[in-house]
């Protein structure tokens, strides 16, 4: 009965992520199309995970997949709230894939993202690796490595779209500043 259920949690959340992402699965050459991929891996990791979520709780995995889960949850708030603070909004007719969030017209420098160029998509690659070390097998091995590089090329094609809107002073911040991970990568 649990597997069923997860079956129609898939399904269900499967039908909510292709209505998210339907512009952007039409036109595989932008970062939506890619992060349909990352959303659709993590929801697998989550309900193949679930079981296990509250396993060991105080062993060495499961303790740093907290630590990952609540990293991921700082930094999808705390980036959302610098795009919405400094980011500013204008419909881009150059990409009409994006979400209205998306639609910044300045590049934000400021919180995480004077640290790192992509916080939403590290948010997700947490919450990925937080929900892969509930419970390692080969199945979620492979999942994890799916997720995080579909994220990578979610973030390049990102950073290209940027840099066509945002022209040179997106180049130049991506000099100073990471792509997930603040000081290392």
């Amino acid at each position: 009965m649990e597997s069923v259920i997860r079956i129609i949690v898939f399904i269900l959340a499967t039908l909510f992520l292709i209505r998210f992402s339907w512009r952007s699965l039409q036109n595989p050459g932008t970062h939506g199309f890619y992060r349909f991929f990352v959303f659709e891996g993590i929801l697998l990791l989550l309900l193949i995970n679930q079981p296990h979520w509250f396993d060991n709780p105080f062993s060495l995995f499961p303790f740093l997949s907290w630590c990952f889960l609540s990293v991921s949850v700082c930094f999808i708030v705390q980036s959302l709230w610098m795009l919405t603070q400094k980011g500013g909004h204008a419909e881009r007719q150059d990409m009409p894939e994006n979400h209205a969030f998306e639609n910044t017209v300045n590049v934000v420098e400021d919180g995480l993202y004077s640290y790192i160029r992509h916080p939403m998509y590290s948010s997700l690659l947490f919450l990925a690796w937080g929900t892969y070390l509930k419970n390692i097998s080969f199945l979620t091995s492979v999942l994890v490595i799916g997720v995080t590089f579909f994220l990578f090329i979610a973030a390049r094609v990102e950073e290209g779209e940027n840099i066509r809107f945002f022209g040179e002073s997106y180049r130049q911040y991506m000099q100073r500043s990471k792509m997930f991970i603040p000081g290392l990568f």
